[in-house]
């Protein structure tokens, strides 16, 4: 009975649903870097390293499930489709939950590598965080009208048009995210630095 409750309000209000759900996301977030909450454990080097390398393996997953749930719902399959999205999206929690602990019991790495190469990694990671920030409430209200409508239903909603940006700039991000992933981790190199918490 609550579970069907709650289904119907989130059918009637995905917007509002969306909207804290995204207030929520990002307060994790921002708390985590600006606030020295003793939540976290105390990390070594070799925990982030670790912890970096997770990360790296959960987005490059999650862009194959975006990819191949893509690939379903264009040849019709949106059994398979839905469940690629909604794996997507079980990754990117279970990456939320990962990077928490990796910032908040760490520290942060320094690209260290050829001026060129350093500016062009800024902008990549820069369009990354970017499109991150940008992605949560679109994928958000996507998802939220795919689990809430049935297939003939989401005819009549915006989620195939607001899915095809939420999947296009998740992926995009993902990507950028892999790629500066690896110039950092693979190919040149890194200065470790622990993240200052500024005061206000």
């Amino acid at each position: 009975m609550a579970t069907a409750d709650a289904k119907r309000r989130l059918r009637e209000r995905p917007i509002g649903a969306t909207v804290a759900l995204t207030i929520v996301g990002y307060a994790l977030v921002v708390g985590t870097f600006l606030l020295d909450v003793p939540l976290y454990p105390d990390l070594t080097q070799a925990q982030i390293n670790l912890l970096t390398h997770v990360i790296a393996v959960i987005n490059t997953a999650t862009v194959a499930l975006l990819i191949a749930g893509w690939y379903w719902i264009r040849t019709g399959d949106v059994e398979k489709h839905r469940a690629a999205m909604v794996g997507a999206f079980s990754l990117i929690l279970l990456f939320l939950v990962v990077y928490l602990i990796r910032v908040g019991g760490g520290g942060e790495k320094l690209f260290v590598g050829p001026q060129r190469v350093y500016y062009a990694y800024l902008i990549m990671l820069a369009i990354h965080i970017v499109l991150s920030i940008v992605a949560v409430p679109i994928v958000l209200y996507a998802l939220l009208l795919g689990l809430t409508h049935t297939p003939s239903e989401l005819r009549e909603t915006a989620h195939a048009r607001v899915g095809r940006i939420a999947a296009a700039t998740w992926i995009l991000s993902l990507v950028l995210g892999v790629v500066t992933y690896v110039l950092l981790n693979h190919v040149y190199d890194y200065e470790f630095a622990a993240i200052i918490v500024p005061l206000f």
